[in-house]
């Protein structure tokens, strides 16, 4: 029971303030009551006080790594800005329109008003804040500098989620425009072709072996849709578990994306950048380089580097300098290597890092911007070799025997 009477809740409020002018907002509470005492205390009298009404269709929208990049942003700046910590989880939590993210928000405010540090807090939230990301903000908890720490957390999660933007800009839109055609040529093949059909049946002549083609396609598909359809539903959803539940098919996957044309050379520069900022992040935040290849290892989300990223960390431990342990793995470009040598001798080597995934950042961004000029006309040539294909199949017969008359 007393947690619940902690609990934070949006109330609406409609008043009159000191001249007598109807007032309404919006406002934090933890009851009606405390609401209105509130209210007069800034001097309007509250007329109408109610709980705020969760809209139907965000009560169940899901919490995204955008809105914890975001609540990092915004903690590290009432950090900075001098804001006790359990009144910045207030002002941060009515700022989202997301209940799920408030309720979030008041959860984690709870657990340190409690007594727990914001390290421990957070670790009882494993689904939204990874080790990485807990290990980072208890660096910053033990060194007394936990504003610096959010900021750089802060930061890594927003150019980590920039990255994985600009790789799903890159996959979403050739996907989409293939799901189009699909879809239209099927629609063509099952409701047009037919009427086509029925026309050609009174021509008294053979078709054209093009346009055969088409209708065995038409009267094939007409007669196996269900099946075409549960196969690709079944094919979809076989994926999705083996890669769920497979190590093994996993690495393949992920050795395969590497490999990939075109593609794989922009997921290899992706790789590369969240290698160099987040051990720039971590390293950045005094962790010890083996330990921080811990947190790389996990970070890189792809099993060819994770691999090599710890045998890297075997290397270091036994003595041997950073770039040259990256040298012997053969899967790191010269300039990262290069850059790595350079920090390691300046001792800037967190620094050196940050440029290095800044600048694998922009050749991402600079690779999926050409790639999507080049996929436009390409696509489009695509839909019309195949959309107008099917329509030409459709007219030839019409054309032969217009030249027989």
């Amino acid at each position: 029971m007393a947690e619940k009477a902690l609990k934070t809740i949006i109330f609406k409020y409609e008043g009159t303030d000191k001249k007598g002018a109807k007032i309404k907002g919006e406002i934090s509470g933890q009851s009606i009551a405390l609401v209105k005492a509130q209210l007069r205390k800034q001097g309007i009298n509250p007329g109408k006080v109610k709980k705020k009404a969760t809209p139907l269709l965000s009560a169940g929208k899901k919490i995204k790594p955008l809105d914890i990049a975001l609540f990092t942003r915004q903690l590290a700046t009432m950090m900075a800005s001098g804001v006790p910590l359990l009144q910045s989880f207030d002002i941060i939590g009515e700022g989202f329109e997301n209940p799920n993210m408030r309720k979030l928000v008041e959860e984690i405010k709870q657990e340190v008003a409690a007594g727990n540090s914001l390290a421990t807090s957070l670790r009882k939230k494993p689904e939204y804040f990874d080790d990485l990301y807990c290990n980072l903000v208890d660096s910053g908890e033990q060194s007394g500098a936990l504003e610096k720490l959010l900021d750089r957390v802060a930061t890594y999660k927003e150019k980590t989620e920039a990255l994985k933007s600009k790789i799903k800009k890159a996959m979403n839109y050739p996907i989409a425009v293939i799901v189009v055609a699909i879809i239209v040529s099927a629609i063509l093949l099952v409701k047009v072709v037919p009427q086509f059909q029925e026309v050609f049946s009174g021509f008294g002549a053979d078709l054209p072996a093009f346009t055969m083609m088409v209708i065995g396609i038409s009267e094939w598909l007409q007669a196996y849709w269900f099946i075409v359809l549960v196969l690709l539903f079944a094919s979809g959803f076989a994926f999705t578990q083996a890669h769920q539940r497979s190590e093994k098919f996993r690495d393949a996957v992920d050795r395969a994306i590497l490999k990939a044309p075109v593609f794989g050379s922009i997921a290899y520069q992706a790789v590369v950048a969240r290698y160099a900022r987040t051990l720039a992040t971590t390293f950045a935040a005094g962790v010890p380089l083996v330990e921080a290849l811990d947190s790389v290892a996990g970070a890189t989300g792809n099993v060819v580097f994770r691999n090599a990223v710890n045998k890297i960390k075997q290397d270091v431990s036994s003595g041997m300098q950073l770039n040259f342990s990256m040298r012997t793995t053969g899967i790191f470009p010269a300039m990262a290597i290069q850059m790595t040598a350079i920090g390691e001798e300046a001792g800037s080597l967190d620094a050196m890092l940050d440029k290095v995934a800044a600048y694998y950042e922009a050749e991402v961004d600079n690779a999926v911007d050409g790639l999507t000029s080049l996929m436009e006309p390409l696509i489009m040539s695509v839909l019309g070799v195949l959309v107008g294909g099917l329509i030409i199949a459709m007219y030839l017969p019409i054309f032969q025997l217009g030249s027989v008359v």
